[in-house]
């Protein structure tokens, strides 16, 4: 083959080659040469390889489409299932970055952005038509930007497909305009024409069949023959069709001269024909049945009649009965009674759930159920269950009995003819899904004992009388291939789309509808020598002619496209030429009249809705007067649009109107989709933003100092005063806290208490002066300092060297002292030098001591005054511990006796021999009154669980010869102290780095000044296991944001529905949003998220443990230190955001938050917006406003407010222009708000945490609901919901079974109607909006409603959650099983507590299930009286 020069397309030089694919065939070289020259459609039998043609075709454009490019290719296909398909063959083939799109990842709902991040991303784009239909109709996408545009399965381009609507509307538009850069098109097919068998011939056809016998069974098989009118005629409209789809693609097809030159390389299965005997079942049989089930079917809709549910309801489920009636009937006559039987079995199963088309009232899906089962039990006795096993042992006498007729017993027969072949791969294609389901019913039974062979089904996904999903239908083609399964029976979804080629015979069991199903579903048949057996009814002349047809139409399109290829494409006029559009000048978005009722119902499919109404709009045509007039619902800024035209397009002139309407008023945006669609996509790609879990952890720089200077050091001193509360033989002593710089007031004298083992102690800390220090004196305490706590919090010597030395490095840190006091009363304290001198002890110093009296002793530090011993560290090499020596045990020395655990006696000098095999040189020498160091712990941590009380060997007689003198002199008062140094220098730390933060605040915003501890408690997290943590704050926070915001919002966007303003203050107040602008001002550093450990401590002086401090810089001015770095979740950010918020709030009122927020990156305020009301209404037709005013003690100014406040969305009267959506929302928040701040206030000291439990018991639409089922306002509801009236019924019935003195819900069996809470929110909403925003008017109206408000006495936790925390607490095992099922669910909660289990099973919504299931658990468990309880 010659080599093929570069090609200009488009009078552009690509300037590349072609570079076929080496296992190219010859025909696919050509159809690839002519599509680079022109546009193409490729026609070529199934099988022939055309994907290949199109991915060659894609490698030759690949350099244009290679990113930064901004061009790209799609390749469209018109089954999801080829989606993936598709896309796989072409990452296979090609290098080139392959998106996959279909209907549900979401993409209606994806906006611009969205899209231009796939097309900077993708370079070949393989999606269904529809959706880059809408793309360009939005102008998502540019057809001046893709290159290569490819249609599989072409033929659809025809009427309405979508792929016909990109060519009309786009593509032959912009060719007219003489744009250039049109894409190149590509269109592949196994049969150009879709045309029902060309109707038009089949009554003039004539066959001329002759048959053959083939081991005793009857084949057929035609010549192939023409009358000459008939062939002209046949000719005539082939040409006819394939030149209207060229002229449509805009493209010339390709074709093979003859099925001969594809024959080198694509097998072609052998058509055979087969008749069956024109035989039914019985008539008799065949009427008695079907009246019967008549019968049964009337009782049934009568059943329905008597239900209590909405008329749309009823209506829905006789539609269901009548299917499965029709679906019956249809197995009867055709198939026979045996299938029939399978049928109405099969609809019965429940994990098929025949009857789930759709979402039924629970009692009209029983009697559907109940009709089911009651016709299988009809159907099956006509048959005895020894005849239905014996189904297809005698096939004679079953079809005489009606069992199976003789179509199912040709399709068998035909099957077992094919026993001889080793390896069979079968397809049996029929018509309706019912039949694929019992044929392959009928062949599981018979085919494994007849043939060894298995059978499975494949039927469409969208079918409603089936579940299958594609992932069962891909492991089914899987096993097919394999071998697994021999025979598949399959609707047409086998034509087109799943890739099968190991096939070897197709059976048509039912006709194909058109010519194309005939081919492709002929093309199935892959295998060499493979057969295409066509199965029909004796007698049936125009079946006959018709597949005659079928198989002359082939030859016919191939000569005819051979005949017309070299004539030009005729130009075609862009529907939009032929009908309206609007169009938008700034993206070039365009809706046409064809497209506009589309639009607009999926604007009103994203209107906010309910349970009770889902909004659409209402159309009503005059006639008449020519007129019509569109109803929108209340939520949209426009209510009503009229038009007048031509009746046959007034409709969709209505809808185009309205459509530009809604755009020009802001409801659908410059791309054409509602504008809530742009706002998700926003709040998706903020929540998907990456975000980086590592912070730094900061360190108050207060305490850091880069290097030791070598002048004299100013200190500034705190006395750090300790108040045991409690009775311990040891007092602790004041300690002073020497820092390098004065610290705020509020940080300097703090008082707070530590959770001691035996009780609390309160630290109180003042300022008393300042001290100067040389280098000398510096060093001295450091050591002291870092030897005293390296010792208390290792409990060993052998790291203390190792520290004592290392204080001396020039590279210090840490600046701050830690200096004991002499016990003088003097104020200011003494530092006890003489204590801090105890690190420096040695031999020498200690033989030197003449002036005592005491005894000397024999140590292993030498010989030494007792009274060096007695305040002293001593180390005991001998078991490795450490003592404080508190004294001389003057009546005890080596041979007095020591007491044994098991009741002996034995000297100190044996015990020592034996236990620890040293021999006492000196055992007449007085023992030493020893207790080991103490042990520091978290002291901060609240409600530390008690440990065991010192035993009674804390204190030890320690023979001195054992002892190592470690420190001395220095008091047991002293290191008692300072095992509490860890746990006040903790909170100190912590209180440095709030002032840190507030500081950070205060350079931006002077005035805003709060308590540090208050910024402290909104660091600080439950995790930190304290006193405080930031939970009430964050409640109280979280409720003034979401007011605020809300507040904004509705004043500010006037014309927006809750739905948009839910989306705005989402994007406002999410957890992502607050998380990033908590980043953006490091808040991160400064958030306390964990237990105290005083092992991971830094300890000031001690440069033992490398530990380095990065410097960062909060401001230009002001620094920080970086002590680590640590994982922190998103959401925890977000919560100290909150929390933060409310400590300004709860301290400094609601513009101090404001202050605060605006620093933060939240431009929210109390704006000043004038709300215009356009809301002309008689509102004594419709709400009783003396009685309503009456009832919330308030005259309302613009009573409208009221009748809106009430109006539910399903009330359609014109008249009344809005319903309560904007009011429940505003409401929503300022309830809350109220709500939450009167608990604050009013609990002042209530423990974290508890506020936003009383929070959520009180703030819930279950609360709401009853308060306004109490205050009857269920009355006063303007609605038109058929079920939300019965709701509402049902839900006041059941009412006074409640406990009315609490405002729960959580006793109720059932759920409240969510409108009832939302019906006190709007009216909240309606006072604050009509009393100039004023919440406390707002309280004083609601809060007798809402009475009795919900106290830290009478609340009670959510079931769900006592359950929960019980089982915690208990270490009981809880398990939950949640089945759903049509919007119900199944609840089933099993405790086990004590080896007893205790379980219940709740049937309603999840959320009602789920709590009356806890509920009853709960009980159960109370009743029992658990000796764990």
């Amino acid at each position: 083959m010659e080599s093929m020069k570069t090609i200009e397309v488009d009078g552009n030089d690509l300037g590349s080659s072609v570079d076929p694919l080496p296992f190219a065939r010859r025909y696919q070289i050509e159809a690839l040469e002519k599509a680079i020259k022109e546009n193409t459609i490729v026609y070529l039998e199934t099988g022939s390889g055309k994907t290949l043609i199109a991915i060659m075709l894609l490698r030759y454009y690949a350099h244009l489409l290679r990113k930064p490019s901004p061009f790209i290719a799609v390749f469209l296909v018109p089954q999801v299932v080829l989606v993936t398909q598709q896309a796989k063959a072409l990452k296979t083939h090609t290098d080139l970055k392959v998106g996959m799109y279909w209907g549900d990842m979401g993409v209606d709902f994806w906006d611009a952005a969205t899209w231009r991040n796939e097309q900077v991303k993708n370079e070949v784009f393989v999606m269904t038509p529809a959706i880059l239909l809408n793309g360009l109709r939005h102008s998502f996408f540019k057809l001046n930007r893709i290159k290569v545009l490819v249609f599989d399965e072409c033929h659809h381009a025809s009427g309405k497909h979508p792929y016909a609507c990109i060519m009309k509307e786009f593509y032959h538009g912009q060719s007219r305009s003489n744009k250039s850069n049109l894409p190149r098109i590509f269109g592949m097919t196994a049969s150009p024409i879709k045309t029902k068998g060309l109707n038009e011939l089949m009554h003039s056809s004539c066959c001329f069949p002759v048959y053959i016998m083939l081991n005793g069974l009857r084949y057929w098989t035609f010549y192939q023959l023409l009358s000459r009118n008939l062939g002209t005629t046949l000719t005539h409209t082939c040409g006819k069709n394939l030149t209207e789809l060229e002229n449509l693609m805009n493209s010339k097809i390709y074709t093979s001269v003859s099925e001969d030159v594809l024959a080198e390389y694509v097998p072609f299965s052998t058509p055979k024909l087969t008749y069956y005997k024109d035989m039914d079942i019985p008539s008799t049989l065949f009427q008695s049945l079907s009246e019967k089930l008549v019968i049964l079917k009337n009782k049934y809709e009568c059943s329905l009649e008597r239900l209590d549910i909405m008329d749309s309801t009823k209506e829905s489920a006789k539609k269901k009965i009548s299917k499965l009636f029709s679906a019956f009937l249809f197995c009867l006559n055709d198939l026979g009674i045996w299938l029939a039987l399978q049928a109405a079995e099969f609809s019965v199963c429940d994990d098929m759930d025949i009857c789930c088309w759709g979402r039924l009232d629970l009692s009209s899906e029983e009697i559907i159920k109940n009709f089911n089962k009651d016709a299988s039990k009809l159907i099956s006795t006509y048959m005895s269950s020894v005849q239905e096993h014996l189904v297809g042992d005698n096939l004679e006498a079953d079809a005489e009995s009606g069992f199976i007729t003789t179509k199912v017993i040709c399709l068998i027969r035909s099957l077992l003819e094919y026993r001889h072949l080793k390896d069979l791969r079968c397809i049996v294609f029929v018509e309706r899904v019912i039949t694929a389901i019992v044929l392959q019913k009928l062949l599981s039974k018979l085919l494994p004992k007849l043939s060894g062979w298995e059978a499975g089904y494949i039927a469409g996904n969208a079918s409603q009388l089936q579940s299958q999903s594609r992932r069962v239908q891909n492991a089914l083609v899987d096993e097919f291939r394999n071998g697994t399964v021999n025979v598949i029976v399959s609707t047409s979804i086998l034509e087109e789309g799943l890739d099968v080629q190991s096939c070897n015979l197709v059976i048509r069991f039912d006709p194909a509808a058109t010519v194309c199903s005939f081919i492709q579903s002929r093309g199935r048949a892959r295998m060499q020598n493979s057969d295409f057996l066509l199965m029909v009814r004796s007698g049936d002349d125009k079946t006959l002619s018709r597949l005659r047809t079928y198989l002359d139409s082939g030859k016919v399109m191939r000569e005819e496209s051979l005949r017309n290829a070299s004539l030009p494409c005729a130009p075609l006029k862009s529907s939009l030429d032929e009908e309206e559009f609007y169009w938008v000048e700034s993206t070039g978005a365009i809706v046409t009249l064809s497209s506009s009722i589309g639009l607009l119902y999926f604007y009103c499919s994203r209107l906010p809705s309910d349970g009770y109404f889902k909004p659409a709009p209402r159309c009503c045509i005059d006639q008449l007067m020519e007129t019509c007039t569109i109803y929108l619902p209340k939520s949209c800024p426009i209510q009503t649009v009229s038009v007048q035209g031509n009746t046959k397009t007034l409709k969709q002139l209505a809808c185009l109107e309205t459509c530009k309407q809604l755009h020009k008023s802001g409801a659908l945006t410059d791309n054409l989709v509602p504008q809530i669609v742009e706002e998700e996509a926003v709040v998706a790609e903020d929540e998907n933003m990456p975000y980086d879990d590592e912070h730094a952890t900061y360190y108050p720089p207060e305490l850091v100092k880069p290097s030791l200077e070598h002048s004299d050091q100013k200190y500034h001193c705190y006395l750090i005063k300790l108040d045991q509360k409690y009775e311990y033989e040891v007092p602790p002593e004041d300690i002073v806290l020497a820092v390098r710089s004065e610290l705020e007031y509020d940080v300097g004298n703090i008082n707070f208490d530590l959770q001691v083992d035996r009780g609390t102690m309160t630290v109180s800390m003042s300022y008393i002066g300042v001290i100067h220090l040389n280098v000398k004196m510096v060093l001295w305490c450091r050591k002291f300092q870092a030897t005293l706590l390296r010792v208390l919090i290792d409990r060993t010597i052998d790291k203390v060297k190792e520290a004592f030395d290392k204080c001396e490095g020039n590279n210090q840190m840490l600046d701050y002292l830690m200096l004991p006091t002499t016990k003088s009363r003097e104020i200011p304290p003494t530092i006890d030098w003489k204590c801090l001198g105890s690190v420096f002890f040695s031999h020498e110093n200690a033989s030197n001591h003449m002036d005592c009296f005491l005894p000397r002793m024999h140590t292993k530090s030498g010989y030494v005054c007792a009274c060096t011993l007695e305040n002293s560290i001593v180390y005991t090499p001998h078991n490795s511990h450490l003592y404080c020596i508190t004294g001389i045990l003057g009546e005890l020395n080596g041979n007095s006796f020591l007491s044994l655990d098991n009741g002996g006696l034995v000297t100190y000098k044996e015990y020592y021999r034996l236990r620890h095999g040293i021999e006492l040189k000196f055992d007449q020498e007085k023992l030493l009154k020893g207790k080991r160091i103490f042990v520091v712990q978290n002291y901060l941590q609240r409600c530390r669980q008690q440990k065991e009380k010192e035993s009674s060997n804390s204190t030890v007689e320690l023979p001195p010869e054992l002892c190592v003198i470690f420190m001395s002199p220095i008091s047991i008062s002293i290191i008692y102290t300072f095992s509490f140094i860890p746990s006040i220098m903790h909170r100190i730390e912590s209180l440095l780095l709030a002032a840190n933060l507030k500081k950070m605040h205060l350079d931006h915003c002077k005035l805003n000044d709060i308590p540090t501890s208050k910024v402290l408690e909104a660091i600080t997290t439950k995790h930190c296991q304290e006193d405080f943590h930031l939970e009430s704050l964050e409640t109280l926070g979280d409720s003034f944001l979401k007011y605020a915001t809300s507040q904004q919002l509705f004043k500010t966007f006037q014309n927006h529905h809750e739905g948009l303003l839910s989306i705005k203050k989402d994007r406002i107040i999410s957890n992502a949003a607050l998380s990033k602008l908590g980043c953006d001002r490091k808040l991160p550093g400064f958030i306390r998220d964990g237990s105290f450990d005083p092992k991971k401590w830094i300890i000031a002086g001690d440069q033992s443990r490398s530990h380095a401090f990065d410097e960062e810089y909060l401001s230009n001015t002001r620094k920080i230190y970086i002590s680590e770095r640590r994982k922190m979740k998103s959401k925890r950010i977000a919560d100290v955001v909150e929390a933060l918020i409310g400590a300004f709030l709860s301290t400094g009122g609601e513009r101090a938050a404001f202050t605060f927020m605006k620093w933060l990156g939240i431009n929210v305020d109390f704006v000043k917006i004038p709300y215009e009301r356009d809301f002309p209404v008689i509102l004594k037709r419709h709400v009783n406003v003396s009685y309503l005013e009456s009832l919330l003690n308030y005259s309302f100014r613009d009573p409208s407010l009221l009748v809106e406040a009430l109006t539910h969305g399903s009330y359609m009267l014109p008249e009344i222009p809005r319903c309560y959506q904007r009011l429940e929302f505003l409401g929503d928040a300022v309830l809350d708000y109220l709500v939450t701040i009167h608990l604050y206030h009013k609990y002042p000291g209530m423990s974290p945490g508890l506020l936003t439990d009383l929070r959520s018991a009180s703030v819930n639409n279950d609360c709401y609901a009853r308060s306004a089922v109490k205050a009857k306002l269920h009355q006063h509801i303007l609605h038109s919901s058929q079920q939300l009236y019965k709701h509402i019924v049902d839900t006041v019935d059941s009412f006074d079974k409640l406990h009315l003195e609490t405002t729960f819900g959580w006793e109720s069996e059932s759920t409240f109607p969510k409108v009832l809470g939302d019906v006190m929110e709007s009216l909240a909403g309606a006072i604050l909006v009509d009393s100039d925003y004023n919440k406390e008017v707002v309280f004083r109206s609601m809060r007798p409603l809402l009475e009795p408000l919900i106290t830290p006495e009478t609340m009670k936790l959510h079931p769900a959650r006592e359950l929960t925390e019980l089982c915690q607490k208990k270490h009981y095992t809880i398990k939950r099983d949640i089945k759903s099922q049509n919007g119900k669910a199944s609840v089933t909660i099993e405790v086990e507590a004590n080896g007893v289990k205790y379980k219940h099973t709740s049937t309603s919504d999840k959320r009602t299930a789920k709590r009356m299931a806890s509920n009853e658990v709960l009980k159960s468990l109370k009743e029992s009286n658990c000796p764990d309880r």
